[in-house]
């Protein structure tokens, strides 16, 4: 009877460890695996950073991490992909600048009109470290920024060569609807006129616009070269695209898990700048083959003209000088 009472407790002790490691290896799975939300195609330049991304580091980390990409904003527009990697429901998302100057407002220095001299600078910019300061600075939110992205440089096309600020005197130029970005244009030499981006194309054709500011992807896959030839290169506003992580599951890492995990988002972040450049490549071939034609200038007097608007952020506190400057320093 007393080795039928201890095999007996043998088997129940034995049930209860089994039981425990498999909620432990299915708890550990779960953690492991990060969920990334991602408001745009599987075509996008930024969806094939995070897939490389994604394969090395399960790859480098032996299985112990690996993405899991839901694109096409499945989880939610960027606001609410934002509060689900707060709340730990996802762990990680690619969400526009703007959206995390809500939790801090020295972000919006990075989002400033010409700060960026090319898309070079900025790539510069994001990949020397000056940030990682103000990346950290919102952990106390539940998440961090670990690396930005571009979302190409916008510049403005119309039904004329645009190439100093007196071109444009009296053209009404679309923005997004933001009391800054028509600032930007007004002080650039237009008349900034917020409007939806479905609207445009018909307002242009219609003469209630005389033209739109975008970049060259969006300016080729809405067929804007249809009714506004021109696309100048002012390059005026290259608003960076934030990859965030759950704080608790980023600071979770071990060291050496943690270390892989930010080489390989440099590497990300330097991908993706090719892969743009690459889809810009191919967006300049389709306009021009439809009559487009793309405009170099010098981008100086228009820098000069939104001056009042970059010093009004950029004064706005110590941190936004400093993180300013640094910035500039990294001009050619």
């Amino acid at each position: 009877m007393k080795k039928i009472v201890n095999l007996g407790l043998g088997v129940v002790f034995a049930g209860v460890l089994m039981g425990c490691s498999g909620d432990k290896n299915q708890e550990t799975t779960k953690s492991n695996t990060l969920k990334v939300a991602f408001n745009q195609s599987e075509a996008h330049p930024q969806y094939k950073a995070l897939k490389e991304f994604g394969d090395k580091l399960e790859k480098e980390t032996n299985g112990q991490y690996k993405l899991e990409i839901s694109p096409n904003a499945l989880l939610g527009d960027q606001r609410a992909a934002t509060e689900l990697v707060q709340n730990g429901v996802i762990q990680m998302a690619v969400v526009g600048n703007p959206v995390v100057e809500n939790f801090n407002k020295d972000f919006a220095v990075i989002g400033l009109p010409y700060i960026y001299d090319s898309i070079d600078h900025q790539k510069n910019v994001f990949l020397s470290g000056k940030l990682d300061d103000l990346f950290k600075s919102v952990s106390k939110n539940g998440f961090e920024v670990v690396g930005a992205y571009t979302a190409g440089a916008r510049s403005i096309y119309t039904n004329k060569p645009i190439e100093k600020p007196e071109d444009l005197k009296g053209y009404k130029v679309r923005v997004m609807q933001s009391d800054t970005m028509k600032k930007m244009v007004d002080l650039m030499g237009g008349v900034g006129t917020p409007m939806a981006q479905g609207e445009v194309y018909t307002a242009i054709q219609q003469g209630v616009l005389e033209g739109g500011e975008n970049n060259e992807v969006t300016y080729a896959d809405l067929k804007h070269y249809e009714v506004a030839k021109y696309f100048s290169y002012t390059n005026h506003l290259m608003v960076p695209d934030l990859i965030i992580v759950n704080e608790k599951v980023y600071n979770g890492m071990t060291k050496e898990n943690k270390e892989i995990f930010d080489k390989l988002v440099k590497e990300s972040v330097d991908l993706e700048f090719k892969a743009w450049a690459e889809n810009v490549d191919v967006a300049k071939k389709l306009a021009v083959e439809n009559g487009a034609q793309f405009i170099n200038l010098s981008i100086k007097p228009f820098q000069e003209n939104v001056k009042p608007l970059q010093e009004s952020v950029r004064n706005s506190s110590e941190v936004t000088k400093k993180i300013y400057d640094d910035i500039r320093s990294l001009a050619q």
